[in-house]
Formats: structure tokens, sequence, C-alpha cells
């Protein structure tokens, strides 16, 4: 929410981040690995009554493959998230 207060209202304005590639992929990846968080989140939910018992969920291959598959997507997401912060910090990819 901070971050939004600042692209909106302080720092440079929207006029400056709204023609910066970077912010627009920084920005598009936050929502998309939010997206890609609510699987796994749903999944480790379901586990808890099992967990509380004492016991190991039972979690197919498909499953945990999936899940997988999804954490991997995030951190990928995460890693070029955090490239697009060093460039916009360094003012490249703005379109003028």
């Amino acid at each position: 929410m901070v971050g939004i207060l600042r692209v909106i209202y302080f720092e440079k304005g929207w006029d400056y981040y709204s023609h910066s590639v970077p912010f627009i992929a920084k920005f598009s990846l936050f929502v998309l690995v939010a997206l890609l968080s609510i699987y796994p989140t749903v999944k480790f939910m379901s586990w808890r009554a099992a967990i509380k018992q004492g016991q190991a969920p039972a979690v197919d291959a498909k499953t945990l493959h999936t899940i997988r598959s999804f954490l991997h997507a995030e951190l990928v997401g995460i890693v070029i998230l955090i490239l697009m912060a060093a460039l916009m910090a360094r003012g490249i990819g703005m379109v003028e």
C-alpha cells in the first residue's frame, strides 16, 4: 500500500513511473506472484487438520508436483522482480 501511495502522490509521480518498462514489469510480476501463491496456500491450509492430529498429510505425487511447479514459478518471478527493481533504480528502460 505504501508503494502505491509513493507512486501516485509522492516521489516522481505516476507520469514518471507509467513510462518505465521495468516498473510495469515489476508491478505485473508482483501481481502474478501473488496470484501464483493462492494454490499452494489453499493446499497448505487444507493440511492443517491432519497436522494438528500429528499426522503427515496425504499428498499424491501429482499434487506435490503441481505445488512445486507453482513455488518454482514464484521464485523465478521474485528473482526477475528484483532485477526490475535494480533496473528502475538505475533509470534503465524509461520510454520517453
